[in-house]
């Protein structure tokens, strides 16, 4: 999925489209949906002057939003009136912080679909660098039309 995909799916725009692209998004061997994005994490990001000066770190609360933003990418269909769906995070749970993410990472984020009851639903959730997890947490989100 390309960017102008997500862009028609997402209702995100800069700065806070965190997804650039879709690698993959399929039913795993267990039957589970699983997602692979990709966020490529340049020094032009609006955060960095900021968080922090002289020693730019991605913030973590933007590593889960982008980790929501493509568990979204996983569940969303395109609505028939032509409305966004909206995800609304309802709870972070386990979430760990196990690498900086810094400028010119790109961050390979991975989502698994637990379970959905109605709109409400559980994501597994992973950010890597590389081979190398920078990130870990259970989403709970709801999609509202």
């Amino acid at each position: 999925m390309s960017t102008v995909e997500i862009m028609g799916m997402l209702p995100h725009r800069f700065p806070f489209m965190l997804v650039d692209r879709v690698i993959d998004n399929k039913v795993g061997p267990d039957g589970v949906q699983e997602v692979t994005a990709i966020k490529a994490v340049t020094i032009n990001e609006p955060f960095f002057p900021g968080h922090f000066p002289n020693h730019p770190i991605m913030p973590g609360v933007l590593i889960i939003e982008a980790l929501a933003q493509a568990c979204a990418l996983l569940v969303f269909r395109p609505h028939p009136t032509g409305d966004k769906w909206k995800f609304y995070i309802l709870g972070i749970d386990g979430a760990r912080f196990r690498k900086p993410v810094l400028p010119g990472a790109t961050l390979i984020l991975k989502g698994r679909l637990l379970k959905q009851r109605s709109t409400f639903l559980t994501f597994d959730c992973k950010a890597y660098i590389g081979d190398e997890l920078a990130c870990e947490a259970e989403i709970m989100a709801q999609m509202v039309q």
